[in-house]
């Protein structure tokens, strides 16, 4: 079975709030060097091109077609949707965060 390559696109609130305040936590926690290592999330999104289906269904966003599916990279836990053309990365939180946030991501529109 050959996996069908997907263009990957970003969601407005990962891009603009999710990996702003991963930088700022990351600078005020390690140092600037360290935070801008955070580019280890953009180097796994270009892996769902063709890995997106090795990742585990999101446990907080079940559904019976498991288009939510979830990577951990560190602290941080990245939730995507899968469409049938395209994967969306919806958001990027903190291993704290609660999982009423978390629900959430499904409203996203991209």
């Amino acid at each position: 079975m050959e996996i069908t390559k997907k263009k990957v696109i970003t969601s407005t609130p990962f891009d603009t709030i999710d990996l702003l305040d991963i930088y700022e936590y990351e600078e005020a926690t390690f140092g600037q060097k360290l935070a801008e290592g955070f580019t280890e999330i953009y180097q796994s999104l270009d892996k769902f091109e063709t890995q997106y289906l090795l990742h585990p269904e999101c446990r907080h966003l079940e559904t019976k077609t498991k288009i939510y599916r979830n990577i951990i990279l560190g602290s941080y836990l990245i939730i995507y949707r899968i469409r049938a053309n395209k994967i969306e990365v919806l958001r990027a939180f903190h291993g704290s965060r609660s999982p009423k946030i978390i629900k959430q991501v499904r409203k996203i529109k991209t």
